[in-house]
């Protein structure tokens, strides 16, 4: 009982703070900041963290050529593509949309789990996949829906985001975690993801230097940077011990605390439009959720 207490409890810590960083990265974007600076410095701060604790735990460091395939495919399934779409597209949409669908992981996780023979179909799942798409509908198609001037061409950019998710599910199922932990897991996929995204962003220009002025969109990429990779950390540590099922039910916690949070900091509302999509999504991602858990 005290051990599902404590898997409840990581379980809701993850969704609050992955919640957070929505609107968080919604203010890192509010100055012009681009995806591929902003993902740069991410990267640094996961990697200066994750190595902090693998030496404070005395964990051996992992060897980067013996899993290069794990951690390549974290890296761009886990953070570098879906980063740079769910960036662009919150320059250009509220949090709250975000959060929501950011709620479609397990409906796409499940679609793919099917494609690949790694579950079997189940008409009431099939059912809640239909409720995520027709979530997203009901968000682009009804005029009142997207705030006055929202282009959908961004609400598509940020549905990209979660099903790079539910690849690197599939993904993880697939391949393992090779006996490594979260931050051996973690410090290996973000070092391949620097490697990556550090050219990205002299060639594109977005890269910035950190000695400068902050402001708040400065201290909002730290502390998000930071916030994510906790959260990260716990959500790769949960599926290890609570498994799978268990651990995709964060979805609900992240897409509720993520509207919430960004009503109240960034004074967000949303139509009754929006409403209905939130409710249909969250009942698709119960309908989704295997029933053995």
């Amino acid at each position: 009982m005290k051990q599902k207490l404590v898997y409840y409890a990581v379980l809701m810590v993850a969704g609050l703070i992955w919640g957070a960083v929505f609107p968080i990265t919604k203010i890192a974007v509010s100055s012009g900041h681009k995806p591929f600076g902003i993902i740069v410095w991410q990267m640094v701060i996961g990697i200066t963290l994750s190595l902090t604790m693998i030496l404070l735990r005395g964990q051996r460091l992992p060897s980067l050529r013996a899993h290069w395939r794990l951690f390549l495919g974290v890296s761009l399934l886990g953070t570098l593509a879906p980063n740079v779409f769910s960036y662009t597209a919150s320059a250009h949409l509220p949090a709250g949309i975000i959060s929501i669908i950011i709620a479609l992981v397990p409906v796409f996780a499940m679609a793919i789990a099917l494609l690949l023979g790694f579950e079997k179909p189940a008409l009431i799942r099939l059912i809640g996949a239909g409720c995520g798409v027709g979530a997203i509908l009901i968000m682009v198609g009804p005029k009142a829906s997207l705030p006055e001037g929202t282009q959908v061409f961004y609400v598509v950019m940020a549905v990209a985001a979660p099903l790079l998710y539910g690849a690197e599910a599939n993904f993880l199922t697939w391949i393992g975690n090779r006996g490594l932990g979260a931050f051996q897991i973690m410090l290996g996929s973000m070092v391949f993801g620097l490697v990556l995204a550090i050219p990205l962003a002299l060639v594109s220009g977005q890269i910035f230097s950190p000695f400068r002025p902050w402001h708040g969109p400065e201290i909002a990429i730290v502390a998000g940077a930071s916030m994510n990779w906790v959260a990260y950390v716990a959500y790769v540590w949960l599926i290890g011990r609570a498994g799978p099922v268990f651990s995709a039910q964060v979805a609900y916690l992240v897409t509720g605390w993520g509207v919430v949070i960004s009503m109240v900091f960034l004074g967000e509302t949303y139509s009754l439009w929006i409403w209905a999509a939130f409710a249909l999504m969250l009942i698709g991602v119960g309908l989704v959720r295997p029933r053995d858990s």
